[in-house]
C-alpha cells in the first residue's frame, strides 16, 4: 500500500546562497541530510526532522533543534525502539517537549512517542493503539498545545483509527462513533497528508476526501475535495492542501501524473472549492505565512543536469508569483509571520548548512478580509484594548508594525471571548492586530496607537 504523498521534493542540493535567505548548520554530521519537515514553536524555538538526501535510501531517525532563532542548532536521535520504524512528523509545542510518529511500512503498526527533555529521551504513548493485524496503519500526531493532540490512521472495522488526548499524552481516548464519519469501502489516509490551522486539522484519503475537525478532534466533517481529484496520493492523481486558517486554502494537485498542475481554493474550510486554474509556477513545496494570503514556495525546473532550483512568494494565495532566487534548492518551507521563516535544506559536509533561516524584507501583513468575527475598542487607544469575538474564544493576538514585524505577541490559556491586550509600550503608530480564536478564525484588523 503506497502510503507517502507525492508532490514529494528532489533529492541533491547545490547553488548559491541569496541574501533573502541565511544559510545556517542543522548540526548533521552525514553529507546530504536533508530537512523534510519544520516546526516553528516561536521566533527562537523550532525542530525539525531530517532524511536521507543522498538517495541511498537509509531511514534517518533524527531530529535537530535551535533554542534561539537558529544561532545554533542541536541535532539529535529519536529513539522510537526499534530502527526500521519510519518518522511520520515531528509537533512541537516548546524548547522541551515534542511528539513523533512512527510507523513500520510493512505492517503498518507504529504510534507516538514524546519528549520532554529536549529530545535526549522518548516514551511511547498509548502503547495498545494500532497494532491490529490487517488493518492497523500510523499516519500522524498533531498536538495544538502543550495537553490536545490528536493521533490518525487508517481504518479498523468501520472507524479510522483516531485517538485524542487532553493532558498531553498521558491518557488518550477515540471520539465517539457517531461524530466521526465512516469511510467508504477501502478508504485510507496518508503519511504527510495533514494540514492545521489554529485548533482546525484536516487529513486527506485516497477517495479524494478531506476530514476536518474544528475543535481538537471532538467532532469530524467529512469532506469532497475538488471535482476531479478522487485521490490525494496516487501516482496518476494527487494533491496537497495548505491552509491559512480555519477557512482559506489551496490544493496544488495533478490529474494527469504530474504532466499538468491545477490550483484550487476554498474560503469555507473546504467545504466547497473553486473550479481550479491551470497552475504553472515552479513553486510545489509551499506555506502560508500563517492569517494572510502569502504564500512562500520551493521548488525547481528541468531535470538531470539542467534542473534549476527556485524560491518564491505570492500574495494572493499562489495565482501570480514574484521569484525570491535561484540556484539553491530547498526543501520543505515554514514560517511563522512575515519576517520569520525557514526552509530545508542539505547538509553540504559535516555541521555545514541544511536549513536556511528567511532573512529578506518583510512580507508583509495581509488579510482575507472575509470576517467580522473580532472587534477591538478604543480605537485609537492609548494602551490597554479590549479584543472580543462575537463567536468562540479568544485564543491568540499579535501585533505588527507597518513592515510586518511582529512586535507583541500574547496566547490566552484562560479562553474567553473578550480579553485585555496592553499596547503601551509601543511608539505612536499604526500597527496591525491578528487575532484568533479557539476554532482557527483569524482577523486581522488595523489600530492606531496614541
Amino acid at each position: 500500500m503506497k502510503k507517502l504523498l507525492l508532490l514529494s521534493i528532489f533529492l541533491a542540493a547545490n547553488g548559491a546562497i541569496y541574501s533573502q535567505w541565511t544559510q545556517q548548520a542543522t548540526g548533521f554530521t552525514a553529507a546530504s541530510t536533508g530537512v523534510d519537515e519544520i516546526d516553528i514553536v516561536d521566533a527562537n524555538t523550532v525542530w525539525a526532522k531530517a532524511y536521507d538526501g543522498s538517495a541511498g535510501g537509509d531511514n534517518f531517525q533524527l531530529f535537530t533543534r535551535t533554542t534561539n532563532g537558529g544561532t545554533t542548532w542541536t541535532p539529535g536521535a529519536i529513539d522510537v525502539g526499534n530502527p526500521l520504524l519510519k518518522l511520520t512528523n515531528i509537533t512541537a509545542v516548546s524548547a522541551t517537549t515534542a511528539w513523533v510518529g512512527a510507523f513500520d511500512d510493512v505492517d503498518g503498526f507504529g504510534g507516538v512517542w514524546k519528549t520532554s527533555d529536549g529530545g535526549t529521551t522518548w516514551v511511547q504513548q498509548n502503547a495498545a493503539a494500532y497494532t491490529t493485524a490487517g488493518f492497523s496503519w500510523f499516519n500522524m500526531v498533531h498536538f495544538f498545545n502543550a495537553n490536545n493532540g490528536i493521533t490518525m490512521g487508517d481504518p479498523v472495522g468501520t472507524e479510522f483509527e483516531v485517538y485524542r488526548t487532553t493532558d498531553g499524552g498521558a491518557t488518550w481516548a477515540a471520539p465517539a462513533a457517531a461524530s466521526i464519519p465512516n469511510p467508504a469501502g477501502g478508504e485510507y489516509g496518508y503519511n504527510g497528508g495533514v494540514v492545521t490551522a489554529g485548533n482546525t486539522l484536516w487529513f486527506t484519503t485516497n477517495k479524494g476526501k478531506l476530514y476536518r475537525t474544528t475543535d481538537m478532534g471532538v467532532t469530524w466533517t467529512k469532506l469532497n475535495g475538488p471535482t476531479g481529484l478522487n485521490d490525494f496520493g496516487s501516482a496518476a492523481i494527487n494533491g496537497k492542501p495548505y491552509f491559512s486558517d480555519n477557512n482559506n486554502g489551496i490544493i496544488i494537485g495533478t490529474l494527469d501524473s504530474g504532466a499538468t498542475y491545477k490550483l484550487w481554493k476554498t474560503s469555507n474550510g473546504g467545504t466547497t472549492w473553486d473550479a481550479g486554474a491551470a497552475y504553472t509556477a515552479q513553486y510545489k513545496t509551499v506555506a502560508y505565512i500563517p492569517g494572510t494570503t502569502i504564500l512562500v514556495g520551493t521548488g525547481s525546473t528541468g531535470t538531470g543536469p539542467t534542473t534549476v532550483q527556485y524560491s518564491g512568494t505570492s500574495n494572493n494565495n499562489g495565482t501570480t508569483w514574484t521569484q525570491v532566487d535561484t540556484g539553491t534548492q530547498r526543501t520543505s518551507v515554514a514560517f511563522l509571520n512575515g519576517t520569520t521563516g525557514w526552509a530545508g535544506g542539505f547538509t553540504t559536509s559535516s555541521f555545514v548548512g541544511g536549513i536556511y533561516k528567511y532573512t529578506g524584507a518583510s512580507l508583509g501583513v495581509e488579510d482575507f478580509n472575509n470576517t467580522s468575527e473580532f472587534a477591538v475598542y478604543p480605537n485609537p487607544t492609548n494602551g490597554i484594548v479590549k479584543l472580543s469575538s462575537s463567536i468562540n474564544a479568544v485564543s491568540n493576538a499579535t501585533v505588527y508594525d507597518l513592515l510586518g514585524k511582529q512586535v507583541y505577541t500574547k496566547a490566552f490559556s484562560t479562553l474567553n471571548n473578550e480579553v485585555e491586550v496592553d499596547l503601551s509600550s509601543l511608539n505612536t503608530g499604526v500597527y496591525f492586530l491578528k487575532a484568533t480564536s479557539n476554532n482557527g478564525g483569524v482577523q486581522t484588523i488595523k489600530i492606531a496607537k496614541n
